[in-house]
C-alpha cells in the first residue's frame, strides 16, 4: 500500500515535519527527511493498527481484508 505524505520544513526548530493526509492525526517528525520518512511509516503504521483494533472491537460490525 502507497500513502502520500507532506513533508515540511521546521522553520522554528529546524528539522522537518511530516504528515499523512490519508490519516487524520497521523504526524511525525525528523532531522532529515530520511528520518522524518523512517518515522511516519512507523508512525502510519501504528494509526492503521489502532483503527483495525477499534474496527474488531464492535460488536455490530464484520471485518474484512482488501488489499489495494
Amino acid at each position: 500500500m502507497n500513502l502520500k505524505v507532506v513533508i515540511e520544513e521546521d522553520t522554528e526548530d529546524g528539522g522537518f515535519i511530516v504528515s499523512c493526509p490519508a490519516l487524520p492525526g497521523c504526524h511525525s517528525e525528523g532531522e532529515t527527511v530520511e528520518e522524518a520518512l523512517a518515522n511516519i511509516q512507523d508512525a502510519m503504521q501504528g494509526c492503521l493498527a489502532v483503527l483495525n483494533e477499534r474496527a474488531q472491537q464492535s460488536q455490530y460490525t464484520r471485518v474484512m481484508e482488501v488489499t489495494l
